[in-house]
């Protein structure tokens, strides 16, 4: 077999052993190790087995990512997110909207997908928004007569949106293997993310004005004074509000780096968990506990997946799917819609961290060839990952919701729920191929 034949058989093999259910960094590292060794092999190399620079080459990715600035950002969004989390405000968030909403039709609906923008903003963690709103919201709208497949469907939506609007954890990622800007791949996300936001909620109050049936108004006696709305309101969106703009305006603005920005999010977060008597040792000490895991777990995929691709490339595995790609003569939007197909089919058995760290690299060398802006391609991508947790069979938010649904909804009824928005997804893809603006004029606009 030539080089390039066993790199291809090299990702080929590793999809398999994910799909059987090994861990992900470890198989990444020894996949990266196993292959490299034969790849670095010296001709003598049974004289001295340890004498291969496959070594050498994964003590280096290691210590690049342990001190990548970039990545110093993503322990400190965690730490903030997993304490707003359990400072008790995404409760009072949920309620007071939804009454500051009555009137809008599909109010609750609505309130849980703003409350799931908000909540994706400070967290960035698509499992802990969809299970706290499963938890919090789709009780509320199963007892207030809400059609099943709108409740799931809008919880499920509104979940993943924390992997597009900024400061996310994805974007951080892509701008740290893409070698772009994260300031200026937070100011292209943030149109596109609000948009498809916008998108939701519009969709929600059209199926209720077509049939008020899905989405009953709330009865008078359950509305509160407009008193208590408004304290409420004050209490509980203002406060989240202020941290999260101070977080994303200060990132904007050019008054801080993202990870200066996160910490001052994560002191913001122990400030409001304080403010609302919720932060307690056992709470602190899980939060740090996540963190750490959470952090980990990124950092180890950093280095598998870096190792994994310098000897997949070395192999030549990325010179054949370039030149493949180039022999099939398409233009830039031809290549475009080919790599976000492939994202899309690997969104099924895999999750957006493998497919980033993994896949995506294979095609950010093309970008230039195509004359394509990495900040748009990054964007696209961060859209596309929305399908990998709503495309069934493997669609996880689903899965995290049914986890926490207690019986109350069956899983078949969820999927049918989340087709809708996963369609919008599609359509805002086609609406940002069509107008690259929407992501582009911003970071333009800001930073020239």
């Amino acid at each position: 077999m030539t080089d390039p034949q066993i790199a291809i058989m090299m990702l080929v093999l590793f999809i398999g052993i994910v799909l059987l259910g090994f861990p992900i960094a470890f198989t990444l590292i020894a996949m990266g190790l196993g292959f490299g060794y034969y790849a670095y092999a010296k001709a003598d190399w049974l004289s001295n087995i340890f004498d291969n620079r496959i070594f050498d080459l994964f003590v280096q990715n290691t210590f690049s990512v342990m001190s990548n600035d970039v990545l110093v950002a993503i322990p400190l969004f965690l730490f903030m997110g997993y304490i707003v989390e359990r400072a008790n405000i995404i409760d009072r968030l949920f309620l007071s909207i939804q009454m500051a909403t009555r009137h809008v039709p599909g109010s609750m609906a609505i309130a849980a997908l703003a409350t799931c923008a908000l909540f994706a903003t400070a967290t960035g963690i698509v499992g802990a928004v969809v299970t706290l709103m499963g938890l919090l919201a789709l009780p509320a709208m199963l007892n207030a007569g809400y059609d099943k497949k709108l409740a799931t469907g809008v919880i499920c939506a509104g979940g993943t949106l924390g992997i597009l609007i900024p400061p996310s954890i994805m974007l951080i990622v892509y701008a740290a293997i893409a070698q772009v800007s994260p300031v200026r791949l937070y100011a292209a996300a943030l149109f596109p993310g609000i948009m498809l936001a916008s998108m939701y909620m519009i969709y929600v109050i059209i199926r209720a004005v077509i049939n008020p049936s899905l989405a009953p108004k709330p009865k008078k006696e359950d509305v509160p004074p407009l008193g208590k709305i408004v304290f409420q309101l004050v209490t509980s969106f203002v406060p989240l509000f202020v941290l999260i703009m101070g977080v994303l305006g200060s990132i904007l603005a050019g008054i801080a780096t993202p990870a200066e920005a996160a910490g001052v999010g994560s002191f913001g977060g122990l400030l409001l968990a304080a403010i609302y008597r919720s932060l307690s040792w056992a709470r602190l000490k899980e939060a740090v506990y996540l963190t750490a895991r959470t952090s980990a777990m990124v950092c180890w995929l950093f280095v598998g997946s870096w190792t994994f691709a310098s000897v997949f490339s070395y192999l030549g595995g990325h010179s054949l799917i370039e030149t493949w790609i180039l022999g099939l003569g398409v233009g830039a939007v031809g290549f475009l819609i080919i790599a976000q197909l492939i994202i899309f089919f690997l969104g099924w058995p895999l999750e957006w961290s493998e497919i980033i760290i993994i896949f995506v690299p294979i095609f950010l060398p093309l970008l230039s060839v195509f004359g394509i802006d990495p900040l748009f391609f990054g964007v696209l991508v961060a859209l596309n990952l929305q399908t990998s947790f709503l495309t069934p069979p493997m669609a996880m938010s689903a899965y995290y919701l049914k986890g926490v649904a207690k019986g109350r909804v069956e899983l078949m009824e969820i999927f049918t729920g989340i087709m809708p928005y996963l369609a919008i997804v599609l359509f805002a893809m086609l609406l940002l191929y069509s107008f690259p603006g929407i992501a582009l004029w911003l970071p333009v606009a800001l930073f020239g």
